[in-house]
């Protein structure tokens, strides 16, 4: 055996040596470091191909998320388009789990998508199997790299095609490095081939390899396309590379387990019904693997001949395999979505111990599934504002309520005293709403493009009329508190002409909250204006009728209060109309 170098430079171990040879352990370091080196250009690849297709699409990839909510069938369409998408399972899996705690998605929903997402993660195997093993990858993904890049820092329309092109090219080199390296170990693999033909343990022993390989990549995608290459190459046998695919549907479980740490027992439901999903399918899988291996071999076309090395045909049963399988298992659990969805809320019960709503905010977010799927975070952050609106609401709604029971209640001290304690102690949860949206925004906003970039300015915006919404709230009923200290109590005659005004900037909020989320159509925005329009009148006509009073002999502070008080309920209404242009803007 000898260790040589061909004409274009790369590496090549002999391994056709004389029996008895040792195999250099420098050799064997460099074989190595040319494989990890290979997994990682791989790796960064797929990433930099995902971030490309997802800023491409960024502007439409945000209304995918209300297909969701659809039937379980629509589900698992969804989750099938969004992986195919962001070429990930586990990041739209970690995504769903994240959509569950924060109540966007039910657990019902979560399960069609997460067998969906199961379905999409098989694309990623097809375009290696397809592309990476029917062509000459040197030739193929050099000039895509050269291609891309140009694309990319040109600064024009099709910005993002050169990204996705550039991901494209250094995905195929990082396989490209990978196909050519790993027969130099092929002895080092002979200890499968020593459990390789013991039947049902052989597959075991191969899904064991498939999880354990899934685990330390933290991607099934890419222990996917080296189990491909090692099956290419006849490091491993087609039953065993079968077998390890399977494990790896495994592996892949660990992200969503991980992001359900710390999270609210719906989204430990989730997390528990990936794991589920596919352990339960690979165990069923495993002893039925020859039977699926000849229905993969009717579907697909072509024969595996055993010991055939470097055989596209190998890989091609082996992507079919993958989709087979996760095919074959949604079909299964897909008539059983409610049944599965009672038995891992029976297996994780309610936590009895959670805190109650209240205390301080906290958004419960994971940097790494930003990062992947900046575009679904949006969705996440409108839902908070929503919450956040619906605070401001019950803020108004509480002074309201408390100024039409005042002039009846016994203890008007202890009802306004009640009212401010209340309206503090959620203007200060407010306040630290704005401070973790708007962080998570920024965040959000690394790696946004196009109308998305700028709907997260929209977004900051929002909430920074939020936030002095619930401020002017918590000042009317620190004025409602001093008319009754000092003892400035309004007539009922000035409550019954305040009540309509204090409707009408009711209904805006109201309106306000309902459209968050969606951009505003012409009518509705003449709807808002006109809001705007009668909110503005009555302010004049009751600033009108306080002067009145005044002129008429009436106590000055308390009329100049209530006038202070319909000035700052107008403001109210004022920044309702701010939010519905905001909307009316954005796309």
């Amino acid at each position: 055996m000898g260790i040589v170098r061909d004409r274009a430079g790369p590496l090549i171990v002999d391994i056709s040596r004389p029996a008895g040879y040792t195999f250099p352990i420098m050799a064997y370091i460099g074989v190595l470091l040319r494989i990890i080196g290979g997994l990682c250009l791989f790796l960064y690849g797929m990433k930099v191909m995902s971030d490309g297709i997802q800023q491409a699409a960024g502007d439409r990839m945000q209304r995918v998320l209300n297909f969701m909510t659809g039937n379980r069938f629509v589900a698992v369409f969804t989750g099938f388009a969004v992986t195919a998408i962001i070429q990930s399972s586990s990041a739209t899996t970690v995504m769903v789990v994240s959509f569950v705690n924060a109540g966007l998605l039910t657990l019902t929903q979560s399960i069609g998508v997460i067998m969906g997402a199961n379905i999409g993660t098989t694309v990623t195997a097809w375009i290696v199997s397809l592309v990476g093993f029917s062509f000459k990858l040197s030739a193929l993904a050099l000039p895509a790299v050269g291609i891309g890049f140009i694309f990319h820092i040109v600064k024009w329309k099709y910005q993002h095609l050169g990204e996705v092109i550039l991901g494209f090219g250094l995905l195929f080199m990082g396989l490209d490095f990978l196909t050519k390296s790993m027969p130099a170990l092929g002895d080092t693999f002979n200890v499968i081939a020593v459990v390789s033909g013991r039947g049902f343990v052989s597959s075991l022993i191969g899904a064991g390899a498939g999880l354990v390989m899934t685990l330390l990549t933290h991607s099934s995608s890419a222990s996917t396309a080296i189990m491909l290459t090692m099956a290419f190459n006849g490091v491993v046998g087609y039953e065993m590379a079968a077998a390890m695919i399977l494990g790896a549907n495994i592996g892949t479980t660990i992200d969503a387990a991980l992001a359900a740490i710390g999270a609210k027992t719906t989204a430990k439901r989730a997390a528990l019904v990936h794991v589920l999903f596919n352990v339960i399918g690979t165990l069923w899988a495993l002893p039925l693997l020859r039977p699926l291996l000849a229905l993969v071999e009717l579907v697909t076309p072509g024969t595996v001949t055993p010991g055939l090395v470097h055989s596209p045909v190998v890989t091609a049963h082996l992507a079919m395999l993958h989709t087979v399988f996760n095919m074959v298992n949604t079909l299964l659990f897909l008539p059983f979505v409610n049944p599965f969805a009672a038995l891992v809320s029976l297996l994780i019960k309610e936590d009895k111990t959670a805190p109650v709503p209240g205390g301080h905010y906290r958004l419960a977010y994971f940097s790494g599934s930003i990062q992947n799927t900046p575009e679904f975070n949006l969705v996440r952050a409108e839902k908070e504002i929503r919450d956040m609106a619906g605070l401001a609401s019950s803020m108004y709604a509480a002074f309201s309520e408390t100024l039409r029971a005042l002039r009846e209640s016994a203890d008007r001290q202890k009802l306004v005293a009640d009212l401010v304690a209340q309206t503090r102690s959620r203007e200060e949860f407010a306040d630290e709403m704005r401070e973790e949206l708007t962080r998570f925004l920024l965040e959000c906003s690394h790696r946004l493009g196009g109308q998305s970039e700028r709907n997260v300015y929209y977004l900051m915006r929002i909430i920074a009329d939020l936030e002095d919404m619930t401020d002017d709230c918590y000042s009317v009923s620190l004025m409602l508190e001093r008319s009754v200290r000092k003892d400035l109590l309004f007539k009922q005659k000035e409550i019954e002409a305040l009540l309509p005004y204090i409707a009408l900037v009711e209904g805006f909020l109201a309106f306000v909250r309902e459209n968050l989320g969606r951009p505003l159509n012409g009518e509705k925005a003449r709807y808002a204006a006109d809001l705007e329009d009668r909110i503005d009148k009555s302010r004049d006509r009751l600033r009108k009728l306080g002067r009145k009073r005044i002129e008429a002999g009436e106590d000055v502070k308390r009329e100049l209060l209530f006038i202070d008080l319909v000035r700052r309920i107008e403001k109210l209404g004022d920044i309702c109309y701010n939010i519905a242009e905001v909307l009316a803007t954005m796309r």
